[in-house]
């Protein structure tokens, strides 16, 4: 006999899992289905920032219309890292959460030009990003080096350790009482009287309706009931460095190029920014040298203490993103039921509210924080 749940999921990274919890708690039957393990994709390899910045490198790429276009976003963003706070607390698990602030620095006074714009954006949707010179950044962050003649702050910005983040979640979830299947890749998706059928690997299952929360190969998903998403992978990688002595409290990134660098509860140095990976033949990854190399450079420009520090390992991952940053986060337009959990580029941080504006639709509750100007499926 096929067994039938109100909510099948497919996907088990963060968002299908936080989609899965809050279902859950509200009662619903759910079953989870990841082609892997959970949370071994984006969810766990990423470099475990919380960001609510616009991001420079987009916002110099793109200009200030897009940046309008895409600012509404920063209240969802806000929501999540409000959720992230609380998160450890929620799940029994410390998920060593820190929102001391994030830094864009600047090294020419182009580059500080664009922080003010960018903040003054900022601030109409609610974000304060406060521009600071030389001297003050230094007072905030004297291990920054002295080339450095200004930046942009946003103090709500922060960190979470994405290796103890899945299984924390992945626990909260079997608690609730979820049907986890690991290692089953969805086969087919067939829309039938009262929901789907869902063709995978053991077996066949039937829903009521279905969460897309397949990150990367989320468009093949969603292809399988004949909906087109204009979402792709973008192959990443992160670097982490030996345990050093604290000396970085703050997410900090650079105007001069793509950086993202932290400092791990252990002492470790999370360096990563977007940087593309090596694509082996057949599609497995593989860390690029030449591009290690330049976003360890740029992070030791920045903050000189990283070139002391001996590299640990360096890791890859398929990363899902939209060409406009935009969120496609709804139900799909002619297949009722069929419901979109897509957070591009900075999904990590957007997770739990990713999750719980998704139960929010499913349930047909009103939603936490409304996706018009958000989702591109409510403009």
């Amino acid at each position: 006999m096929t067994k039938r749940h109100d909510v099948a999921i497919v996907g088990g990274g963060l968002v299908g899992l936080f989609s899965a919890l809050y279902l859950a708690r509200q009662g619903a039957s759910v079953v989870v289905f990841e082609a892997g393990d959970p949370g071994a994709e984006a969810s766990g390899a990423n470099a475990g920032s919380l960001h609510l910045q616009i991001q420079y490198p987009e916002f110099v790429k793109f200009g200030e219309n897009w940046a309008r276009a895409y600012a509404p976003t920063l209240r969802f963003l806000a929501g999540s890292i409000e959720l992230w706070k609380g998160m450890s607390d929620d799940l029994g698990e410390d998920l060593a959460v820190s929102t001391k602030g994030g830094i864009v620095v600047a090294k020419t006074d182009a580059q500080m030009r664009a922080i003010e714009s960018k903040s003054r954006i900022e601030a109409e949707f609610g974000v304060e990003t406060r521009v600071l010179g030389q001297s003050d950044l230094q007072r905030l962050a004297p291990y920054l080096s002295k080339k450095m003649i200004g930046g942009g702050f946003c103090a709500d910005e922060g960190k979470a350790d994405t290796l103890r983040a899945t299984p924390a979640l992945l626990n909260a979830v079997r608690t609730a009482g979820v049907d986890i299947h690991t290692h089953t890749p969805v086969k087919d998706i067939t829309v039938e009287s009262g929901g789907f059928h869902l063709a995978t690997t053991n077996g066949a299952f039937r829903a009521t309706q279905v969460v897309n929360a397949a990150g990367a190969k989320a468009a093949q998903i969603a292809s399988m009931v004949g909906v087109s998403v204009g979402l792709e992978g973008f192959p990443l990688q992160v670097t982490v460095g030996e345990p050093c002595a604290p000396i970085i409290p703050h997410l900090i990134y650079s105007a001069a190029g793509k950086l993202t660098l932290k400092q791990a509860p252990n002492g470790g140095l999370i360096v990563g920014g977007g940087w593309a990976a090596q694509v082996r033949e057949g599609g497995g990854l593989a860390t690029n040298p030449v591009n290690f190399a330049a976003n360890m450079a740029l992070a030791a420009e920045v903050v000189p203490a990283v070139a002391s520090a001996r590299t640990v390992r360096s890791w890859t991952a398929w990363v899902n993103g939209t060409a406009d940053w935009r969120p496609v986060i709804g139900e799909a337009q002619g297949v009722p039921g069929f419901y979109l959990a897509l957070f591009p580029w900075v999904g990590f941080s957007a997770a739990p509210m990713t999750g719980r504006v998704v139960a929010d639709l499913v349930a047909a509750r009103d939603l936490t924080v409304p996706l018009k100007g958000i989702s591109v499926l409510y403009d």
